[in-house]
C-alpha cells in the first residue's frame, strides 16, 4: 500500500533575509514567507491530504498554516522534524561562521561531513529525521501526507533514499524555501521520489535559495 508522503521547506525566514544560521533558534516567516505558504495552497488545491506535520519551530508551522486551513486540518507538532542543532553557531551570521570557524567552509563545500560547533552532525540529524519520518509513515500507511521541515533535513532525506553516503551529500541539488518533495513509501521503505525541491509554482515568489 502506497503512502505519499510530500515535505515542504518552509518559506524564507527572517534567518535567510539576513542569512543568518537558525538551527533551533526560533525566527518567524518574512513577509515573502508568508506570502510563499499561502502559495503553497495553490499546489495542494486538487490533492487530497489526510495528514498534516510539522517541525514545531515558527518558521515551519507557520508555513503548513494556510494549508491546514483550506484542508480543515489540524497540525501536529514535532520537535525531531526540526533543523539540524547548530550548537554554537545558533543565530549568527554564516560570513562570520566561515571566518571564525574551521568547521564554517566545510558547511558550504561538504556539508554531509560537517558538525556545527558544539552542535548536531549531520549525520545525526539523517539518523534523527530518518527515523521520525519513517514512524509517520508506518501510522499513516496509505494516506498522503504533508511534512512542514527544514532544508537539512530535506537534503539529508533525499541522500539516504538515494543510497549516497552522507559524506557525498554535497553532490545532491539544494532544496529552496517553500519547495515541495513528494515521496512514496511502500512495503516498509522508501520506493520512489516522484518530485524533488520544485519550486516552479512559486513564480514570482521564488527566492534565492540559503539554508
Amino acid at each position: 500500500m502506497k503512502t505519499h508522503i510530500y515535505f515542504i521547506r518552509h518559506g524564507q525566514s527572517e534567518g535567510n533575509l539576513y542569512d543568518l544560521f537558525l538551527g533551533h533558534t526560533d525566527m518567524d516567516l518574512t513577509e515573502l514567507g508568508r506570502k510563499q505558504a499561502q502559495r503553497v495552497t495553490s499546489y495542494f488545491e486538487s490533492i487530497q491530504v489526510d495528514a498534516i506535520f510539522s517541525s514545531d519551530l515558527s518558521r515551519a508551522y507557520h508555513t503548513a498554516c494556510p494549508l491546514a486551513e483550506m484542508k480543515g486540518l489540524s497540525i501536529t507538532k514535532s520537535e525531531k522534524l526540526r533543523e539540524i542543532y547548530a550548537g554554537e553557531w545558533e543565530g549568527l551570521v554564516f560570513n562570520d561562521i566561515r571566518k571564525n570557524s574551521p568547521m564554517g567552509d566545510i558547511w558550504w563545500e561538504d556539508t554531509g561531513n560537517a558538525r556545527p560547533d558544539g552542535g548536531e552532525s549531520v549525520a545525526e540529524l539523517q539518523v534523527r529525521i530518518l527515523a521520525e519520518v519513517e514512524r509517520l509513515a508506518k501510522e499513516n500507511e496509505g494516506k498522503t501526507i504533508c511534512i512542514f521541515t527544514h532544508f537539512t533535513p530535506i537534503y539529508a532525506l533525499r541522500t539516504a533514499w538515494e543510497g549516497v553516503h552522507v559524506s557525498e551529500m554535497k553532490r545532491m541539488p539544494k532544496p529552496s524555501n517553500a519547495s515541495v518533495t513528494h515521496a512514496i513509501y511502500e512495503n516498509g521503505v522508501f520506493s520512489e521520489l516522484v518530485e524533488y525541491a520544485n519550486n516552479d509554482y512559486l513564480g514570482d515568489l521564488d527566492c534565492p535559495n540559503r539554508a
